[in-house]
C-alpha cells in the first residue's frame, strides 16, 4: 500500500489526516466490518435486479437487466478499490461508507422501476454514488499521494462525463432511457480499460498502482458468495409462495446443489490461484484490473441470472419450452463458466478443459431443449455443472493440489 508522502510540493487541497490503510500490519489487508455492512445493501439491489429480469424475459428485458447489473457491479467494485487505499477504521472513510450505503439504499429500491417512474431517482443515486465517492478520494490522498490524487481526478472526470448520460437517460421519455444508458456505461467501461487517458495529459498509471491484492481478492471472493447468498432468497421466497409439490420440492433441491457446485467452482481452487497470483505480481494492479474489475461482472451476471432460472422452473415446471425460458435456464451456468475461463486464463494462463466442455454442453443441452419442460433443462444444467465441478477435482487432486489451499 501507499502511505508515504511524496517530497514534491504538496498541494493545500485536501484532508490533512492521512486516511490511507497502514503498509503492514494486520489492518494492511483486512477486510472490516463496515466494508460488510456496505456489501449488505447489494443483497436487496441483486433480490430487486432478479425481480426485474424474471418480470421482463424478452431482449429489451435482457438488454436492460445487463445495464442494470453492470452497473450495480460497477459501483461496487469502485467503492472496493477506494477502501482498498483508505482504511475503513478511520473515521472520516467510515462516516463515507456510510454514506454511500444510504444512497446505495436509494439505488436498490429503484431498481425494479428504474426503466420506469424511478429513472431519474436511480440515475441520480447511481452518479452520487460515483461522483461523491471519487471526490471523497480525491480529497483524502491529495496532500499524501499526489499522484494517485491526480489519478482519480482523471476518473472523476470519466464519471462526470458519464453521469450526464445517466442524467439525461432518466429525464427523456422511457422509449430513449436505455440507449443514453448504454452510452453512459460504455463510457465507464471504456474509461478503466483505457487507463482514464485524457487528451495531452496521458494515462492514470492503474498497472503501477500499488494495491493489496489480498484485499481486492477477498473483497471480490466475498461479493460471490453474497450474490449466491441471494439466490438462495429468491429462490426459498419463491418456494414458500406456492403450495407444497413434488416437483416444487425436487426443484428446490436443484437449485441449492447448482448454487453449492457454483461455490465450488469458484472456490475449490479459483478463488485461491486468484489471490496467489495478485499477491506475487510485480504488477498487481494489471491484474486487479482485468480478472477483478471486468471478469468478474460476468461470474456475478451469470449467478443473477441462475437465481432468475430457479424461480422460473419453480413457478413454471411443467410448461412447454420457450427461448426465453431455455436462455434464462442455460445463460446462467455458461456465463458462469465463461467468466471463470477467462479468470483462470488472466491469473494463472490456465484453461480448463472442464470449464471449456461444461460450456459447450450448456449450449447443446439448450440448443436441443424445445421438447424439454423447464424443470428436465433444469436437472441437466445440474447434472453439467456437479460433472464439470467434479472433473476439475479430480484433475487438481490427481496432480497433487494441496485440499488447505481449497475454499
Amino acid at each position: 500500500m501507499t502511505t508515504t508522502p511524496k517530497p514534491s510540493r504538496l498541494p493545500r487541497f485536501g484532508l490533512h489526516r492521512n486516511l490511507l490503510r497502514p503498509d503492514a500490519g494486520e489492518q494492511s489487508d483486512r477486510v472490516t466490518y463496515i466494508e460488510l455492512l456496505f456489501d449488505l445493501i447489494f443483497v436487496l439491489a441483486l433480490t430487486q435486479l432478479s425481480r426485474y429480469l424474471y418480470d421482463n424475459q424478452s431482449l429489451t428485458g435482457a438488454l436492460q437487466s445487463a445495464v442494470l447489473v453492470l452497473a450495480l457491479w460497477w459501483v461496487w467494485v469502485y467503492t472496493t478499490w477506494v477502501t482498498n487505499w483508505l482504511d475503513p477504521a478511520r473515521l472520516p472513510v467510515r462516516a463515507a461508507v456510510i454514506g454511500l450505503a444510504l444512497v446505495g439504499l436509494i439505488l436498490s429500491v429503484s431498481i425494479f422501476e428504474s426503466f420506469g417512474s424511478r429513472g431519474l431517482t436511480f440515475a441520480i443515486a447511481y452518479v452520487v454514488l460515483q461522483i461523491g465517492r471519487t471526490v471523497f478520494m480525491i480529497a483524502a490522498v491529495a496532500r499524501h499521494d499526489r499522484d494517485l490524487s491526480h489519478d482519480f481526478i482523471r476518473v472523476l472526470i470519466w464519471l462526470a462525463a458519464s453521469g450526464v448520460f445517466w442524467i439525461l437517460g432518466g429525464i427523456l421519455p422511457i422509449e430513449f432511457r436505455i440507449w443514453f444508458w448504454l452510452i453512459a456505461l460504455g463510457i465507464e467501461y471504456l474509461s478503466g480499460a483505457v487507463g482514464f487517458r485524457l487528451p495531452g495529459r496521458g494515462s492514470a498509471r492503474i498497472e503501477d498502482w500499488d494495491i493489496s491484492g489480498a484485499h481486492i481478492a477477498e473483497r471480490s471472493a466475498l461479493f460471490v458468495i453474497i450474490s449466491l447468498g441471494e439466490s438462495f432468497l429468491v429462490t426459498g421466497f419463491a418456494f414458500v409462495a406456492q403450495e407444497y409439490s413434488v416437483v416444487g420440492a425436487a426443484s428446490v433441491l436443484l437449485a441449492f446443489v447448482n448454487a453449492v457446485t457454483l461455490w465450488w467452482l469458484y472456490f475449490d481452487h479459483a478463488q485461491h490461484a486468484g489471490t496467489k497470483a495478485i499477491a506475487r505480481a510485480d504488477k498487481p494492479g494489471r491484474i486487479g484490473n482485468r480478472a477483478y474489475t471486468y471478469t468478474h461482472a460476468i461470474i456475478v451476471a451469470g449467478i443473477v441470472l441462475g437465481s432468475v432460472a430457479d424461480k422460473e422452473v419453480l413457478g413454471h415446471p411443467d410448461d412447454a419450452m420457450k427461448v426465453s425460458t431455455a436462455i434464462v435456464i442455460g445463460g446462467g451456468p455458461f456465463l458462469y463458466l465463461v467468466g471463470l475461463t477467462v479468470f483462470r486464463w488472466i491469473v494463472v494462463k490456465e484453461m480448463l478443459p472442464s470449464h471449456i466442455a461444461g460450456a459447450v454442453l450448456i449450449v447443446v443441452a439448450c440448443a436441443t431443449s424445445a421438447g424439454m419442460t423447464p424443470f428436465v433443462l433444469f436437472a441437466i444444467m445440474t447434472v453439467i455443472l456437479v460433472a464439470t465441478a467434479a472433473w476439475e477435482t479430480v484433475t487438481r487432486v490427481r496432480a497433487g493440489g494441496d485440499d488447505e489451499q481449497a475454499g
